[in-house]
């Protein structure tokens, strides 16, 4: 199941599901869009061991690598929505951050003075 879905998720980039089916397809989308940074043959065959379509997987190595090239995760969203009338299930769209018409826009980062003290150190190191 999560397969599929994370096969339409990437071929969307927005699905309207249930609240934990979200959550959990959250993982594998992430999982799946880091294989894609790592451009290599390995991570392309299990990309492709989980995605459904050869069209997803060029998806996600070309266009949806080249988005998310300089974010180092986080790289879905989930959104609550109202509950399903039948049998009153919390519903959530899932999509992609940082691709035009999302739902609400990506939140900047955190300015330095508020990021925690190990984070700070980091920060200037790699700065150095």
């Amino acid at each position: 199941m999560l397969r599929t879905m994370v096969s339409q998720l990437v071929e969307h980039e927005r699905i309207e599901t249930t609240l934990p089916k979200a959550k959990e397809l959250r993982r594998v989308a992430d999982q799946v869009v880091t294989l894609g940074k790592e451009a290599s043959q390995h991570a392309r065959r299990q990309a492709m061991a989980i995605l459904r379509g050869d069209a997803e997987v060029h998806k996600v190595f070309s266009v949806l690598a080249q988005r998310y090239s300089q974010r180092d995760g986080g790289y879905t969203r989930v959104l609550r929505t109202q509950q399903r009338g039948n049998d009153a299930a919390q519903m959530a769209f899932i999509e992609f951050v940082d691709r035009p018409g999302e739902l609400r826009p990506a939140r900047p980062g955190r300015p330095a003075s508020l990021l925690p003290p190990a984070a700070q150190l980091l920060q200037q190191q790699q700065q150095q």
